[in-house]
């Protein structure tokens, strides 16, 4: 299976628009998964006509999309024998701030501390876990959990400019991230 990240569009705000390349980036992904900071319903629209979409929304920051069958605080995804967890910002417990690329690498030990976020952040041990909130893009291993911040399309690094999604290619016992930059398509 092939699933589309993307987190933090912003809109209105970081942009008018979904980068358009973003729909050829997705042409053959069978679900997208958006962890947040969406703020309309038409973004959601938009890219439900690439694939199905579920988003684990900022529900203070997403509240025009409140209601929708689409947004839940968080999103649990169970394919091809891995489970991934989708929310928008996460907190790792022992670790106080946002999370970079790099940032846990100095202070999570995950041979000698557990798995990365306790079971009951999500209901049940996640393989994956989707992230945004950051708008850098960050793809990472700690122990068995995968962990993947899409960055934003529309801000990346918090600057107004085109960023980046991730695609995620899960098969059983296989599970690969590729970093698409959207500024090296256009």
């Amino acid at each position: 299976m092939k699933i589309g990240l993307i987190s933090d569009t912003h809109i209105p705000g970081g942009a008018t628009e979904v980068p358009e390349i973003v729909k050829d980036v997705f042409h053959d992904v069978d679900l997208i998964l958006h962890a947040g900071n969406v703020y309309t319903i038409s973004v959601l629209d938009w890219l439900e006509s690439i694939a199905p979409v579920k988003v684990a929304g900022a529900l203070d920051r997403d509240k025009m999309c409140h209601g929708d069958p689409r947004v839940e605080e968080k999103q649990i995804v169970e394919v091809e024998g891995s489970v991934i967890g989708v929310i928008h910002d996460l907190m790792v417990p022992g670790f106080g701030g946002w999370i970079y690329p790099g940032s846990l690498s100095n202070v999570y030990d995950h041979k000698n501390r557990g798995p990365l976020v306790p079971d009951q952040m999500f209901g049940k041990k996640v393989d994956v876990i989707v992230f945004g909130h950051t708008c850098t893009v960050l793809v990472e291993e700690y122990g068995d959990t995968l962990l993947i911040n899409p960055g934003s399309p529309t801000l990346r690094d918090q600057l107004r400019k085109i960023g980046t999604v991730v695609t995620l290619e899960i098969s059983e016992g296989k599970r690969e991230a590729k970093i698409i930059d959207l500024a090296n398509l256009i």
